[in-house]
């Protein structure tokens, strides 16, 4: 019983800290956004967010760029997160243009 209650507990403090990065990187994708004027390439998001982070944007780590580019993606799926942070795509589902709305204050 006393293993089953730690066990929760520590996949519970994980699935926080996930949740918790998310929405970390999900602030960087904003800013890095709005520091390249509100709409980008996501290439370039992907640059401007490893350069606030300290990397080399000639060498950005895959995971790096996977985690950039899974944010963006999941929020703009969900139409509340969405809302919440102003992530738009200019030319649809599948465009490498990523947008957000200045406007919008984020979650």
């Amino acid at each position: 019983m006393e293993q089953y209650s730690n066990q929760t507990f520590e996949e519970a403090r994980k699935s926080n800290k996930r949740a918790q990065n998310r929405q970390a990187m999900a602030r960087r994708v904003r800013e890095a956004l709005l520091a390249l004027g509100g709409e980008a390439h996501r290439r370039a998001v992907i640059e401007q967010v490893a350069r606030t982070l300290g990397h080399d944007v000639r060498q950005i780590p895959e995971d790096l760029e996977a985690a950039v580019i899974a944010t963006f993606e999941d929020i703009w799926r969900n139409e509340q997160r969405r809302a919440a942070y102003g992530f738009h795509l200019r030319f649809g589902e599948g465009s490498h243009r990523w947008g957000v709305r200045p406007d919008v204050a984020a979650a």
